[in-house]
């Protein structure tokens, strides 16, 4: 003797908790007519559906939405990456709240997390020679890697890239390269 279809028990259990919770629409997405509904305020109906042995109802995966569901976990990945980068290479807490919504108590969460120390007041701003070199490693790649004035986002990876090389802090860098485009020097 074969035991009821489990994936007919778990859709009329989905229907019933959507019916319940006043969710009609969801039940017609599901596949449901107006007078297959009416049969599930029928307890016999009910039982009959959910102790039938053979499947009355088939599964279709929407590839469009399990792709960027499953997306979604690399780019979590990828933005905490980024944070952790940020902070370490001394971005601001309003740059890492521009780029990724966090709040301050959050950003220094993450300073804790990663043993960064305590910020006190603003990075130092650049001399006139950490200027220039600045705009001559800046102004090359950014012409090379053809950015829009406007990406922000990839302006910013640019400048964590020259933070890194430079060993100047993020922030005083970010706000050389948005000194520059405010005044038409691109």
């Amino acid at each position: 003797m074969t035991a009821p279809h489990p994936l007919n028990q778990a859709v009329i259990a989905q229907a019933l908790h959507d019916l319940r919770n006043g969710q009609l629409r969801r039940c017609k997405t599901m596949g449901f007519a107006d007078e297959d509904l009416a049969a599930l305020k029928e307890p016999a109906l009910i039982s009959v559906l959910l102790n039938a042995r053979v499947p009355w109802c088939t599964v279709n995966i929407n590839r469009g939405v399990l792709q960027r569901l499953l997306q979604q976990v690399n780019d979590v990945e990828l933005e905490i990456a980024t944070v952790d980068r940020m902070l370490r290479l001394g971005a601001s807490t309003e740059m890492v709240g521009k780029f990724y919504g966090l709040t301050h108590q959050e950003v220094a969460l993450r300073r804790d997390i990663l043993g960064l120390p305590k910020r006190k007041g603003r990075h130092p701003v650049l001399s006139e020679e950490q200027e220039t070199l600045l705009w001559q490693r800046w102004h090359p790649e950014f012409r090379a890697r053809d950015i829009a004035v406007d990406d922000d986002m990839v302006m910013l990876l640019l400048a964590l890239d020259l933070a890194e090389e430079l060993t100047f802090p993020a922030s005083v860098i970010w706000a050389a390269i948005h000194s520059w485009i405010d005044q038409g020097l691109v």
